[in-house]
C-alpha cells in the first residue's frame, strides 16, 4: 500500500508535532513501514542527519523525533525545506539539508516553485519506499493569505491526495470556533479533504465536553477522532521554543540532599535550546528559561543557549541588562555555560561579515578566544572526550569558528582525531557542540563539577539517568495515548482509503483556487 494522512493544526503548537508522532508510533507498533514527512519546517531547532553522499545536513528536530517514533533513522527527505530564522524579515532557507539561500517576503514568491518541487518529489520517494507516510502541516491551513502557491498544508494534501485531520488545543480555549472557522475559510477542493478533527490536552470531565463534539459534527458534517488529555510528561523535543514554559520538565526530587538550580537565557532567536532538556531530565536538577536579570543571580548555572543570530542576541543581552548579570555571575565565580552561539558571544570579539554583516564587536570579554564568521556552514555530527576520558557525541551547526585563541586554554573537549573544541577557563565553559548532554556520562561529570563549583555540595547526580530512554519513554507515551484516545480504525481508513466521499460544503469558504 502507499497511504497517507496530513495532520493540520487550528494554530501554531497546536499538537500537530506529537500527534504525528503518536501515530506514527502506534503504527510502527503495528508491523507498518511508516516515516514522518514536513514539506517546510520553520524552526531553529534542528538535528544533524548524514545525507547518501556522506554531508551532514539539517532537518527540524521535530521530524528527527518523529523519525525515531518510527523506529528508522532520520532522512534528508522527512523536512526537505526549513526555514531558520534571523530576524522578524528573512531566514536562511535549508533545501535537502543545505543551506542555499536567504528568503525574505520580497523574493519567497520566485523561491516557492523551486522549494514546492524540491518537497513533492521527497514526498513522492517516501511513499514509493514506505508503506504509510504521515505528514505535518505547518501553522494553520486557513492561513488564506498564504494558500495560492501553498505546498505544505492544503496544497500538499490536494497534491498527493491526503486525508486531512485538524488538531486543536483545547488549553488555549476556543477550540470549538477555531476548528468550525478552519473548516469554514477553505475552499470547496480543500474542505472536501478535511475528513475531521482531534482535541488535544483536554483536562476535566469528557463528559462535559461530548455536547460540544457533537454539535461540531453537526454544523461541519465530520466527526472528532479522539480527545487526547493533558499530560504533563510530554515535554522532550519541543518544535520550538515557544513551546516552552519557564520551568522544563517535571524535576524529580534530588539523589543527594540539595538542588541544582539552572537559569537558561530565552534569547530571541535561540536555536536548538532543547540542549538543555538533557540537564533537565536529570532529578534534582531544576531548568528554567528566563529573561530576568535577577533569576540569574539567583541560579547555579547560567547557560547562554545557541543563536541564529548572535551578534544581534549579543546586542539584546546588552540592552536588557542581562549581559551585566552573567558578567557579576561569573565574577562570583559561579558556573556559566555557552553553547554555540552563546559560546561565541562568551568571547573576546565576533567578526562577522556574514550572519549580521556588522563587521568586528566586542563579546562579553569571559574567554580568551575570538570568533570569525565563514559563508560556508560547518554541519557535522562529532564525538571525542572530555573530563580525563569521557565519551561524548554532538553535532555542530554553525558560522563562526574560533579564528584566535590563547595557546594555554584548556578544551573543554576534544575530538576523536586529536583537535580541541571548546573552553574550559575555572567556572565559564564554552562548546561549539549541540546535544552533548544527551551523552550520560558527560552530562554527570559536568553536573558533578558544576555543583561543586556552584557550593552545592549536597548536589549528586543520579548514577543511572538515561537520556534515550527519557525520550523513549515519551515516545511510547505518544503512542499509548493514541491507542487510547482516538478512533484507530477510523484513522486506519483514513490512511489506507483517502478522504471521505460526500463531505458537506461549509460556507462561506474561500473562493475555488
Amino acid at each position: 500500500m502507499s497511504g497517507g494522512l496530513l495532520v493540520a493544526g487550528t494554530t501554531s503548537d497546536a499538537g500537530k508535532s506529537v500527534l504525528t508522532a503518536g501515530i506514527c508510533r502506534w503504527l510502527h507498533r503495528q508491523g507498518v513501514r511508516v516515516a514522518p514527512f514536513k514539506a517546510q519546517n520553520m524552526s531553529n531547532n534542528s538535528a544533524v542527519v548524514v545525507g547518501a553522499d556522506g554531508r551532514g545536513g539539517e532537518i527540524g528536530r521535530a521530524q528527527a523525533m518523529q523519525a525515531a517514533a518510527c523506529g528508522i533513522a532520520p532522512d534528508l527527505r522527512f523536512n526537505p525545506v526549513l526555514l531558520k530564522p534571523g530576524s522578524d524579515l528573512a531566514s536562511q532557507v535549508v533545501l535537502l539539508g543545505e543551506a542555499v539561500d536567504t528568503v525574505t517576503a520580497g523574493n519567497f514568491r520566485v523561491l516557492r516553485p523551486r522549494l514546492a518541487e524540491t518537497a513533492w518529489a521527497a514526498l513522492a520517494e517516501l511513499r514509493a519506499e514506505y508503506d504509510v507516510v504521515i505528514c505535518e502541516g505547518a501553522g494553520s491551513p486557513a492561513e488564506i493569505n498564504l494558500r495560492d502557491g501553498d505546498y505544505v498544508n492544503m496544497g500538499l494534501a490536494r497534491h498527493a491526495g491526503l486525508p486531512v485531520i485538524v488538531v486543536g488545543d483545547i488549553d488555549r480555549g476556543g477550540v470549538f470556533a477555531s476548528m468550525f472557522g478552519t473548516v469554514a475559510l477553505l475552499d470547496p477542493a480543500d474542505q472536501a479533504l478535511v475528513a475531521g478533527f482531534v482535541v488535544n490536552k483536554f483536562r476535566g470531565d469528557l463528559g462535559l465536553l461530548r455536547p460540544g463534539l457533537d454539535m461540531l459534527r453537526q454544523v461541519t458534517g465530520r466527526p472528532t477522532y479522539g480527545v487526547l488529555p493533558w499530560n504533563l510528561d510530554l515535554w522532550l523535543d519541543a518544535e520550538d521554543s515557544l513551546a516552552y514554559g519557564r520551568v522544563l520538565g517535571r524535576p524529580a526530587a534530588p539523589h543527594g540532599d540539595e538542588w541544582l538550580d539552572v537559569a537558561v537565557v530565552r534569547l530571541p532567536r535561540v536555536s536548538n535550546a532543547t540542549d538543555v532538556e538533557a540537564l533537565a531530565t536529570e532529578p534534582g536538577v531544576r531548568v528554567r528559561l528566563t529573561v530576568e536579570p535577577a533569576e540569574l543571580a539567583a541560579a547555579d548555572l547560567v547557560v547562554l543557549p545557541g543563536s541564529k543570530s548572535t551578534v544581534a542576541d549579543l546586542a539584546w543581552l546588552r540592552e536588557t541588562g542581562l549581559a551585566d548579570a552573567v558578567l557579576a555571575h561569573a565574577a562570583a565565580g559561579k558556573p556559566l555555560l555557552g553553547i554555540c552561539g552563546g559560546f561565541q558571544m562568551l568571547g573576546r570579539a565576533i567578526h562577522d561579515p556574514v550572519e549580521s554583516r556588522r563587521g568586528s564587536v566586542p563579546g562579553l570579554g569571559l574567554l580568551p578566544v575570538e570568533i570569525t564568521f565563514d559563508p560556508r556552514k560547518t554541519v557535522r555530527q562529532s564525538a571525542g572526550v572530555a573530563f580525563d576520558g569521557v565519551k561524548v557525541q554532538g553535532y555542530e551547526i554553525h558560522h563562526g569558528y574560533v579564528s584566535a585563541a590563547d595557546p594555554d586554554l584548556p578544551p573543554l573537549l576534544t575530538h576523536t582525531d586529536g583537535r580541541s573544541e571548546g573552553a574550559l577557563l575555572g567556572t565559564v565553559y564554552g562548546t561549539h557542540w549541540h546535544g552533548a548532554f544527551e551523552s550520560d556520562d558527560f552530562r554527570r561529570r559536568f553536573l558533578a563539577e558544576v555543583g561543586r563549583q556552584a557550593g552545592r555540595r549536597g548536589f549528586r547526580p543520579a548514577p543511572a539517568t538515561s537520556f534515550a530512554a527519557a525520550r523513549e519513554r515519551g515516545l511510547d507515551i505518544l503512542g499509548d495515548l493514541v491507542e487510547e484516545h482516538l478512533d484507530t480504525d477510523a484513522l486506519w481508513r483514513l490512511v489506507e482509503s483517502g478522504p471521505p466521499p460526500g463531505l458537506p460544503f461549509i460556507p462561506p469558504g474561500a473562493p475555488p483556487g
